[in-house]
């Protein structure tokens, strides 16, 4: 499992408070990055992270998906940086609505969110008419940080204790 998809499960337990599972395995070369229940609702979420901090890949866009494309080294990294990718790849696939329906998520009866390091004003628009939510990753954090900052809880887990101390390293000293 990335690192930021540790931070975004990490999000969904201690601040959403949802019950998640993570990286699940598809047929093919397909994977799910994380499956989250609400508990009190029973709402369910399909969620793919693509965070990138590279200079012409941070951003989400809405430039035109290739599965071609896709496949050439040299273009790999702008094609999974589009809304298309994640909707033809990591929403929709075959493979992937398959496996979807064995945890119970079928005939829409989930939130589809894609969380990632900002996107491009036509992004936002066009997510939505696809039905798919966006996150931004840096707000996560921000989230993370300042409930950390409260927390007194020893996490086990290398990434969150991690942004733990930063949070607390962060904050302000009196």
């Amino acid at each position: 499992m990335e690192t930021t998809e540790k931070v975004v499960e990490a999000y969904c337990r201690y601040i959403k408070r949802w019950a998640t599972i993570p990286n699940i395995k598809c047929p093919g070369q397909y994977e799910i990055d994380l499956l989250a229940i609400n508990p009190l609702t029973l709402e369910r979420y399909h969620i793919e992270s693509g965070v990138s901090i590279s200079g012409g890949y941070s951003r989400l866009t809405a430039k035109p998906f290739s599965t071609d494309e896709l496949k050439m080294r040299l273009k790999q990294a702008g094609q999974r940086r589009t809304l298309g990718f994640f909707a033809e790849r990591k929403f929709t696939a075959t493979e992937v609505i398959e496996t979807l329906k064995r945890y119970g998520f079928h005939d829409e009866n989930y939130s589809r969110i894609i969380v990632t390091w900002g996107w491009e004003d036509e992004v936002d628009s066009k997510s939505k008419n696809m039905g798919i939510t966006l996150w931004d990753f840096r707000d996560l954090l921000q989230e993370l940080a300042h409930t950390f900052q409260k927390q007194k809880t020893y996490f086990t887990d290398d990434t969150l204790r991690t942004l733990q101390l930063f949070a607390k390293a962060s904050k302000k000293k009196i």
